[in-house]
């Protein structure tokens, strides 16, 4: 294998000092007095941006939107114990409503350090101040879809349930999709962590419910 010159790799490490630190050039105001973001060293651009929201409204949006679409999957887990679920099913809304709770606090107390409007956790939707009616967010179930769940009991609330809860963790996916096509968006690190554990873990819970209902549908055992 062929060895670096001595010369390449001093090249290269001063070319990675001068990219760190900023050349005296770029740490020296320009001709008129001014300073630029081109003629900024990183340290000078990092307080240049500290004032600055790491957040968009995008961010607000998708934080915002998701408190309500998380509260009614906690309500349609809580259902299980009541409804006759099996246990497969039980089991399952039992990790739903424990993570989900978990997140909505977390969505709630990022709104409230960034002193954004924090809404309330309504399993009817997405509810802001000055709003009539709460707004459904992508997959949420529709007021007949949830009396239709909540009139169901036995096998058939589990295979409604896994059904309803299929379409409503896509909504969560469509939502995180939206997050990341919007400009300038999950580019604070709790919203992007947050956006790609919800996109991971809501996709392997469709993967497993899809299991469920086949096996249900297969040999009419319950899951």
């Amino acid at each position: 294998m062929k060895r670096p010159s001595p010369h390449s790799c001093a090249a290269g490490t001063l070319a990675l000092l001068l990219a760190l630190t900023g050349t005296a050039a770029a740490q020296q105001p320009p001709a008129g007095g001014v300073q630029t973001a081109a003629t900024l060293s990183p340290a000078q651009q990092a307080r240049a941006d500290s004032g600055r929201p790491p957040y968009t409204s995008a961010d607000v949006a998708f934080i915002s939107g998701m408190i309500g679409h998380h509260a009614q999957a906690v309500l349609m887990a809580g259902w299980a114990p009541s409804h006759g679920a099996s246990a497969g099913v039980r089991a399952l809304c039992e990790r739903i409503a424990v993570a989900q709770r978990d997140e909505i606090a977390f969505m709630q107390r990022w709104l409230r350090e960034r002193h954004e409007p924090v809404p309330p956790a309504d399993p009817r939707g997405h509810l802001m101040a000055g709003m009539d009616h709460p707004m459904l967010m992508p997959g949420m179930l529709t007021p007949e879809q949830m009396a239709e769940l909540d009139a169901a009991r036995g096998p058939e609330f589990d295979r409604l349930f896994l059904r309803f809860m299929i379409q409503h963790h896509q909504g969560a996916i469509t939502m995180v999709d939206q997050l990341f096509s919007a400009p300038g968006a999950a580019q604070d690190g709790p919203v992007f962590r947050f956006a790609v554990d919800v996109h991971a873990d809501q996709t392997t819970e469709i993967d497993r419910m899809n299991l469920m209902l086949d096996a249900m549908s297969g040999d009419g055992s319950r899951p």
